[in-house]
C-alpha cells in the first residue's frame, strides 16, 4: 500500500510541477509587470544610464587589485585569504569540489583541503555562503548535489544553495548557467577571474603533463579525480573523488591555464551587492522559509555616502529591516576610526575599477543587463596600439544577421580598418584553446564542430568574418589580428614492461592499487566509513589503445578498464602504498630519472638531451607525449593600460547578458611606467603591463620552472593576496625583451616561436587541427593510429628528443585553414536558423 501511496503522491507532484513550468512559460514578464515591479526596474535603468558601459556599477578609485597567473598562485593567495576571515565568506562558482587541494603536493599539505578550510572557519564563527550551478544532471558531471551536501553537513554556519531548476518550476531554465568564479571575506577583500574552485583547475606555470612518481607517490599533485583529460574523457562520478577517469601511466592530463585576481578597496561593495542580490533572489524563489538561509542586508554606509547609487537600490531599506547585515570598512563617518586588522589599500590603492557583469531575470531578478559586453566593445574602440585577448572561446559577429548576436568582432574589424585607413600601427594578438575541452571525435561530435565552426565564422569564413571583412575593406587582415593557441609535451615516467613490472613483481602490488591506495590516504576522513550503503567500494580506471580518432576518445574508441578495490581504511592504503614503494629497493637506480620533462620548454638549467631513463628505448619512446594546454582566461589588455577581465567568455553565452550570468572587472591603474611602444617612449600602467608581459614570457618559455617538489615551498609574492603586491621584475633582461609589443623584435620572436612550435608538434604527434587537413577525407588519412596523444609510428627517439629540444614555450600557431574547403563545415542548415539547440554552443 506504501508503495501505491508513493506512486500517488508522485503523480501529484509531478503535476504540480508542470502546472508551475506552464505558469513561467506562459508569464515570463511574470516578476516585471505590475507597477511597482516596473518602477523598480525604472530606478535600476537610471542608475545603469549613469555609468561608463550602461553598468549597475560606477567607476571606483583607490583600489588595489593584483593579478595571478594559473592556478598555483591563486589558490595559494585564496587559501590564506579565507584562513584570514572573521566574520563571512562568501562564494559564487560555476563548480565546487570540497575536496580541492589549495597547496600541494597534498601529501605536505592535508589541512588545506577546501572543505576543511571552511570546516575550521566555520568552527570559529564565520558564516559562509555558497551559490553554485545547479547542473542538467542528463548532460553534465561535477554534481552540485554532491558539493551541497558535503558543504552543510561540515557545519551549520555553512549555507549552500543551488540554482537555477530545469524542470517543475515556474523558473525552469533549460540552457543557461550561473559561470561567475566570485570569494568576498569579510566584505574587505575579494577574488574574480577565470578559475573555479574545482577538480581540474589546480597547475603551475609548468602545466605538467605527467604526474606518475612511482618510487615516491607523495610528490603527486593530481590525486583521484584531479588528474583529468577532458578532451580524452570528461569526468565520471566526481563525488567518487579517490577515482582517477584516466590511466596517469599512459594519458597526460589537460594541462590547465588561468588567471584571477585578488584585490581590496571600495569595488568590493559592488561585488558583495551582486552576491547579495543573487543571494536573496535565490532565496526568494527557492528557500524563503528555510531557516538555514539567512536574508542578506546590503553592507553600505549610505550615512557616510549618500551619494552612492546603491542609496536608490529598490531592495536596500527592506533587505536592511530583515536580512544579516555583516560589516563594512571603506565607508566610515566622521569620527569612525578604521577597524583593527583592516588596514586600506593606500598608498597601493592606485587603480581605478568598475564592475559589469551579465545577468537578467531568469539569473538574477532584473531585466538584462550587458555590460561585459558594452566594456570590451567600448575598450576596443578607444585602444589606440595593441590590444592582447586570452579566452577560452571566441565566437562573435560582425554584422547584426545570423544566429550569433554579440557585436565584438564587430568592433574589432572597425577598429582594425581604422588603424589602416589612418596608417598607423596597430595589432591585435587572440589566444585560444587548440579545441574545446569536450570528449569526442572532431569528425563526428556535433558539439566540437559548432564551436569550432563559431570560431572559424567569426575569424576566417562564412562570409562575414573578421578576416573576410578587413580584407572586402582592401586590407591584409594578417597585418592586424591573428590567433594562437598553447600546446605542451612532457614525459611520463612509465616504463611498463621493465621497472614498473619489476616494482610489480617484487611487491605484490599493482602500481593501479597504489595509485587508488594514494588516492584513498589523501581523501582521507571523507571516506572513512566504506561500510555505507552508498560508500564507494572499487575504481575503475581505463587503459587507452591505439586509436585513429584524432588524439580523442569517442565511443567507437577501444578502451580496456581495471577496476581496483578502494581499500577500507586509511592504513591499509599506506601498506599498500609502502609496500609498492618498497619493491623498487633491489632495482634502484630512478634517482637521476625525472618524473617530468616538461620543464625544458621553460628557461630551465638543464636540457632534454641530459634526461636519463631507466628502461628501454622503445619503453621512452612510448613515454613521450603531447596535449593542448587549455585556456581558460577570460582576458583582454589594451594598449598595456586597461585590463578587462572575469568569468565571461567571448560567446552569446557570456556576452547577451540573458545567457549565462557573469561579472568582470575593468581596471585601469594610474601607477604609471615608462616604456616604449613601436619603438617610441610610451607610459603604461604597471597593471596591465606587467601582466601582459608576464604572460607572454610564460608562453614564449621566458620563465623559470614552476616545481613543487619541497615540503617548504617558497612562497612568493605572486602567490600572496592583496594587497601585498607583486614583485617588480620589468628590470628583468627577459621581461624587458616582451616590453615592447609593437617592435619588430617581439613580433618576430612571437611569430618565429609559434612557427616553430607548431612545425614540431605536427612533425611528431600529428595533433588536430592542422593547416594539413582541408577537408574531411584529408582529415582521415592525416590522423595516426596511436595512443592518445602518443608520437606517431616510424619517428626514433633520437629524433623526439633532438626535435623536442627545439620547442621553447607553449606558443604554436592557430591553422586557420583547418577544413577550410569543407564549406558544409560552416555554411550548413544550423547557421541559418534551423537548429533550436544552437545558442548552447555559441
Amino acid at each position: 500500500m506504501s508503495f501505491l501511496h508513493k506512486i500517488a503522491g508522485k503523480t501529484v507532484e509531478g503535476i504540480e510541477h508542470a502546472k508551475l513550468s506552464i505558469e513561467g512559460i506562459v508569464n515570463p514578464d511574470r516578476r516585471h509587470d505590475d507597477p511597482e515591479e516596473k518602477m523598480h526596474d525604472e530606478i535600476r535603468a537610471q542608475i545603469m544610464a549613469g555609468h561608463r558601459f550602461q553598468s549597475f556599477a560606477d567607476e571606483r578609485a583607490e583600489n588595489f587589485v593584483k593579478w595571478h597567473i594559473d592556478g598555483h598562485d591563486y589558490m595559494y593567495a585564496l587559501s590564506e585569504m579565507l584562513d584570514s576571515a572573521k566574520e563571512c565568506i562568501f562564494i559564487l562558482d560555476w563548480w565546487l569540489t570540497p575536496e580541492l587541494f589549495l597547496r600541494r603536493p597534498p601529501s605536505y599539505h592535508p589541512e588545506w583541503r577546501l572543505d576543511r578550510v571552511l570546516k575550521r572557519k566555520a568552527e570559529q564563527g564565520v558564516k559562509i555562503y555558497v551559490v553554485v550551478y545547479k547542473e542538467v544532471t542528463q548532460t553534465m558531471s561535477m554534481s552540485s548535489h554532491h558539493t551541497k551536501v558535503v558543504l552543510e553537513a561540515l557545519h551549520p554556519n555553512i549555507a549552500c544553495m543551488r540554482h537555477p531548476d530545469h524542470i517543475g518550476s515556474k523558473d525552469d531554465v533549460e540552457f543557461w548557467s550561473h559561470h561567475e568564479k566570485v570569494v568576498v571575506v569579510d566584505n574587505d577583500r575579494a577574488c574574480i577571474g577565470g578559475l573555479d574552485l574545482c577538480f581540474g583547475r589546480w597547475d603551475t606555470h609548468t602545466h605538467p603533463l605527467a604526474d606518475v612518481h612511482p618510487t615516491d607517490f607523495s610528490l603527486t599533485l593530481f590525486p583521484g579525480q584531479d588528474y583529468n583529460n577532458a578532451r580524452i574523457l570528461d569526468f565520471q562520478k566526481v563525488e567518487q573523488f579517490a577515482s582517477s577517469t584516466v590511466s596517469i601511466l599512459e594519458s597526460g592530463r589537460m594541462p590547465w591555464h588561468d588567471v584571477h585576481m585578488t584585490l581590496e578597496g571600495p569595488v568590493v561593495l559592488d561585488i558583495v551587492q551582486h552576491f547579495t542580490e543573487r543571494w536573496n533572489e535565490v532565496k526568494k524563489r527557492k528557500y524563503r522559509t528555510d531557516e538555514r538561509y539567512d536574508w542578506l542586508a546590503l553592507p553600505h554606509n549610505i550615512n557616510a555616502a549618500p551619494n552612492e547609487p546603491v542609496a536608490r537600490h529598490p531592495h536596500r531599506e527592506k533587505w536592511q529591516s530583515m536580512g544579516h547585515r555583516f560589516k563594512q570598512r571603506f565607508q566610515r563617518e566622521e569620527g569612525e576610526e578604521q577597524e583593527e586588522g583592516y588596514a586600506r589599500p593606500s598608498p597601493n590603492g592606485s587603480m581605478r575599477v568598475q564592475a559589469v557583469r551579465s545577468v537578467s531575470d531568469w539569473s538574477h531578478g532584473v531585466l538584462t543587463e550587458h555590460s561585459i559586453q558594452n566594456a570590451y566593445c567600448q575598450l576596443i574602440r578607444e585602444a589606440n596600439h595593441f590590444i592582447y585577448i586570452e579566452n577560452q572561446f571566441f565566437i562573435s559577429n560582425t554584422t547584426t544577421e545570423g544566429p550569433v548576436k554579440n557585436l565584438i568582432a564587430q568592433a574589432l574589424v572597425e577598429r582594425i580598418i581604422q588603424a589602416a585607413k589612418d596608417g598607423t600601427k596597430f595589432k591585435v594578438i587572440i589566444i585560444l584553446p587548440e579545441l574545446p575541452a569536450f570528449a569526442g571525435d572532431v569528425k563526428s561530435e556535433s558539439s566540437l564542430q559548432y564551436i569550432m565552426a563559431g570560431q572559424y565564422r567569426t575569424i576566417n569564413r562564412g562570409g562575414h568574418s573578421i578576416y573576410e571583412e578587413i580584407r572586402k575593406a582592401g586590407y591584409e587582415p594578417m597585418d592586424y589580428i591573428r590567433f594562437y593557441h598553447l600546446r605542451a609535451y612532457d614525459r611520463l615516467n612509465a616504463p611498463l614492461t621493465t621497472f614498473i613490472a619489476e616494482m610489480e613483481k617484487n611487491s605484490g602490488v599493482k602500481f593501479h592499487q597504489a595509485q587508488v591506495a594514494y588516492a584513498r590516504q589523501i581523501v582521507g576522513d571523507m571516506s572513512d566509513d566504506i561500510n555505507r550503503p552508498d560508500a564507494q567500494k572499487n575504481v575503475t580506471i581505463q587503459i587507452p589503445q591505439a586509436s585513429s580518432e584524432g588524439m580523442v576518445v569517442s565511443e567507437k574508441t577501444e578502451v580496456k578498464t581495471e577496476t581496483i578495490p578502494l581499500p577500507k581504511s586509511d592504513e591499509e592504503a599506506t601498506e599498500i602504498i609502502k609496500k609498492f614503494q618498497d619493491g623498487a629497493g633491489p632495482i634502484r637506480g630512478d634517482e637521476d630519472v625525472s618524473d617530468n620533462v616538461i620543464q625544458h620548454m621553460l628557461n630551465d638549467k638543464t636540457s632534454l638531451a641530459d634526461e636519463k631513463w631507466l628502461g628501454t628505448e622503445e619503453e621512452e619512446l612510448a613515454s613521450y607525449i603531447s596535449e593542448l594546454v587549455y585556456i581558460h582566461t577570460k582576458l583582454m589588455v589594451v594598449d598595456d593600460r586597461r585590463v578587462i577581465m572575469g568569468s565571461a567568455n567571448i560567446n552569446d553565452r557570456s556576452q547577451k547578458g540573458d545567457g549565462d550570468s557573469e561579472i568582470a572587472l575593468v581596471v585601469e591603474d594610474e601607477d604609471m611606467v615608462k616604456t616604449t611602444m613601436d619603438g617610441k617612449p610610451y607610459m603604461a600602467a604597471r597593471f596591465a603591463a606587467s601582466l601582459r608581459r608576464k604572460l607572454f614570457r610564460e608562453h614564449l618559455g621566458l620563465i623559470r620552472p614552476q616545481l613543487c617538489e619541497d615540503r617548504e615551498e617558497e612562497v612568493t609574492s605572486f602567490m600572496r593576496p592583496a594587497p601585498n603586491p607583486n614583485e617588480d621584475e620589468m628590470d628583468l633582461e627577459e621581461d624587458q625583451r616582451v616590453a615592447d609589443p609593437l617592435s619588430e623584435e617581439v613580433q618576430n620572436l612571437w611569430n618565429d616561436t609559434a612557427r616553430k612550435n607548431r612545425e614540431i608538434f605536427t612533425e611528431l604527434f600529428r595533433p588536430v587541427p592542422t593547416n594539413l587537413v582541408r577537408d574531411w577525407k584529408a582529415y582521415e588519412n592525416y590522423v595516426p593510429k596511436v595512443k592518445i596523444g602518443h608520437v606517431i609510428p616510424d619517428i626514433p627517439l633520437q629524433q623526439v628528443k633532438e626535435r623536442l629540444s627545439n620547442v621553447r614555450g607553449a606558443l604554436v600557431e592557430m591553422p586557420i585553414d583547418f577544413l577550410i574547403d569543407e564549406h558544409s563545415f560552416v555554411e550548413g542548415p544550423e547557421w541559418r536558423g534551423l537548429n533550436p539547440t544552437l545558442p548552447i554552443y555559441i
